[in-house]
């Protein structure tokens, strides 16, 4: 650190922190930059998880698509983004028979195809076309948005079609599935992208559920997820870069323990311990890139453990010798080259809801499989041929359930995803799994704890708590850059910066993007004397 007192304080390196930092660096203020871990990234990295094995794998965070155009332009980050050739498949069995339903990433006749063989007709997938065409009118309207000021409810409903805006926005996700499609497999393809890291009921009154659906959806105005080339490590290697080459300051090791704010107009005080000693530094604005549960403990409240998050999700990485194959004789480099969904009827995800919800364990575990290396096979390294990653993300698993025994139910949790897997496949995966040079199986599972310990979410909740709309009420008050950038905290000069802001939640940057901002409207209304840049060069 070279001076007692910058113009903002980012707290926390991931890739939210780290986009903040390249903006408003950019624009020629002081920033420095804490993270706790002795690396950057959070959640988003790539690690060799397998020791004596190069592989390095998307360790928990594995797919882009909120990420702006915009934000990759204006920070100029040299990343590839590409598409995977499968959307998704998700095998079943009808009239005694494996089968499967098989969505290409850009639908064709095989796409319809297939909805005809599973249904019998046509009607499916013309449900199936109908019901997206009219979500993706909502998502058209909302990307735009995501890196302006708040728009209202109002604004947004306007420009979307009455009946999409009704089953997305108002009435649960569950009841449009079930009336718009006859089959359960289906329903529940659909449903899932409501569940993700979401623990709810896909008819919960709270709509949760609908508005994790909405933010899988909206990425770009086309909802697509792609795989980072070089694995999730790339994109905060570029954001770091942006952010270095800008003049930001970034300190590894240093576990911020509190944030002190003065009266206003004040400096506010960041503390941390560098392994040493405790350090403390002075900023008019500090940026908080860490989940507004644990910015309150931060300002200084207690911990409150009925307001903390709760993840819900079993993820696993495995390195495979080769693809196993399926029951349904699909290419197994078709079925696994998107989203292999299991256990995922809309009944399905019920019942394990449901059996969550009792404190037990779902069997089947519903989950969803990616095979990143198909996508990108950089990320393999020198490793026999056919080697292949694949990652496993299980729902309705709850952090509650592994309270009591977290070895013992991480072990239930990880047999019974593999037990979900095994169902559709003509060989046991572990027959295809790979060793490390000590035996090893190459296989780490982790629970919404693991995610806590490594990554000081709370709860392991991936989102930082429950996501919210990405809109302001009619009633939503937007006085403050904070507020109209959906920031905002009880202390005007600290502004939330990661997943925790009205329109974070996975890798996006938009929170960091949206703090950037709303610092550098305050900077540009008030003329506070910060920094060396000229107003020209403000963008929001």
């Amino acid at each position: 650190m070279t001076r007692g007192k910058y113009d903002v304080v980012v707290v926390g390196a991931g890739h939210n922190g780290l986009t903040a930092a390249a903006y408003l660096a950019r624009a020629g203020l002081s920033v420095l930059v804490l993270e706790r871990l002795g690396h950057v990234g959070g959640a988003a990295v790539s690690a060799q998880a397998f020791p004596g094995l190069p592989t390095r794998l998307s360790r928990y965070s594995y797919l882009v698509s909120l990420l702006p155009d915009r934000v990759v332009t204006d920070l100029g980050l040299d990343l590839e983004l590409v598409s995977r050739s499968t959307a998704s498949y998700s095998p079943t069995v009808r009239a005694g028979r494996a089968t499967g339903l098989l969505v290409e990433r850009n639908e064709g006749e095989a796409t319809r195809a297939s909805f005809r063989e599973l249904t019998g007709s046509d009607d499916e997938y013309d449900a199936w076309r109908a019901f997206y065409d009219g979500v993706a009118g909502l998502a058209r309207a909302v990307a735009p948005t995501l890196t302006q000021p708040l728009a209202t409810d109002a604004a947004i409903r306007a420009q979307v079609d009455p009946q999409v805006w009704r089953d997305v926005v108002e009435r649960p996700i569950g009841e449009a599935i079930a009336r718009r499609f006859r089959d359960d497999l289906v329903r529940g393809v659909v449903g899932t992208d409501a569940l993700i890291g979401t623990f709810a009921s896909l008819h919960d009154a709270s709509l949760v559920q609908n508005r994790c659906f909405l933010y899988h959806l909206i990425g770009n105005g086309t909802g697509e997820w792609r795989v980072p080339v070089g694995g999730m490590g790339a994109v905060t290697d570029a954001l770091a870069r942006a952010a270095t080459d800008a003049g930001a300051e970034v300190l590894t090791g240093a576990g911020v323990s509190a944030i002190r704010p003065a009266g206003a107009g004040e400096p506010v005080e960041v503390r941390w311990h560098d392994g040493s000693a405790e350090q403390a530094v002075e900023a008019s604005y500090v940026l908080a890139n860490v989940a507004p549960w644990v910015l309150r403990v931060l300002l200084g409240e207690e911990e409150d453990p009925a307001t903390k998050p709760e993840g819900a999700q079993l993820k696993v990485n495995l390195l495979l010798s080769r693809l196993p194959r399926l029951r349904s004789g699909i290419d197994p480099e078709v079925a696994f080259a998107g989203t292999l969904h299991l256990a995922e009827t809309a009944a399905d995800l019920e019942v394990a809801w449901a059996a969550a919800q009792r404190g037990e364990l779902p069997d089947p575990l519903p989950g969803e499989v990616y095979c990143h290396s198909l996508t990108d096979p950089s990320i393999l390294g020198d490793v026999p041929p056919g080697t292949h990653t694949l990652t496993y993300f299980g729902l309705h698993t709850p952090a509650r359930l592994f309270a009591a025994d977290p070895e013992g139910t991480r072990a239930e949790a990880l047999r019974l995803a593999m037990a979900s897997l095994d169902a559709v496949l003509e060989e046991p995966i572990d027959s295809v799994v790979m060793r490390t040079p000590d035996g090893e199986p190459c296989i780490e599972a982790k629970t919404p704890q693991d995610v806590e310990a490594d990554l000081a979410m709370p709860g392991g909740h991936i989102f930082h708590g429950h996501l919210e709309w990405p809109w302001a009420s009619a009633r939503a008050r937007l006085e403050t850059p904070g507020e109209r950038w959906g920031v905002q905290t009880d202390h005007p000069a600290v502004l939330l910066c990661g997943s925790g802001a009205r329109r974070g939640g996975a890798v996006s940057g938009l929170g960091g993007h949206n703090a950037a901002q709303a610092v550098l409207e305050d900077v540009a209304a008030t003329g506070s004397a910060v920094g060396d840049f000229t107003r020209a060069g403000l963008r929001w």
